[in-house]
This record gives C-alpha cells, sequence and structure tokens, in this order.
C-alpha cells in the first residue's frame, strides 16, 4: 500500500463524516463538503492502486 492509497481512504472516511454531520445539523454546504472529500479521496486512492498495479507488472516481467 502506497502513500496515495492511504491518503485516499483517509479523505474519503473524512468526507463520509463531514457528510453525517450535515446530514444530522441540517447543513447542506458541510454535506456537499463531505462528498467532494469522498469523491477526491476515490481519485486519489485509485491513482494509488494505479501505481501499485503498474509496480507489481514491472516487477513480474522485470525479475
Amino acid at each position: 500500500m502506497n502513500k496515495d492509497q492511504v491518503k485516499g481512504v483517509g479523505e474519503q472516511i473524512k468526507g463520509k463524516v463531514n457528510e453525517a454531520v450535515g446530514k444530522a445539523t441540517n447543513d447542506p454546504a458541510k454535506e456537499l463538503k463531505g462528498d467532494l472529500q469522498q469523491g477526491a479521496g476515490k481519485v486519489q486512492k485509485a491513482y494509488g492502486d494505479a501505481k501499485e498495479d503498474a509496480k507489481d507488472q514491472a516487477k513480474r516481467h522485470n525479475p
């Protein structure tokens, strides 16, 4: 697991918390912030996943 994957998951968690707080307090701005954080976290994790896949493939082809 690389730093992009870890940061991405962390951002998704923060986003879920902000979304839940926004719903609980009826704060649409906080809810939207949470949604955006989750989206950004998913993108960052996907980037990290792609980096890991590329590294794994490189290891397989160059032992």
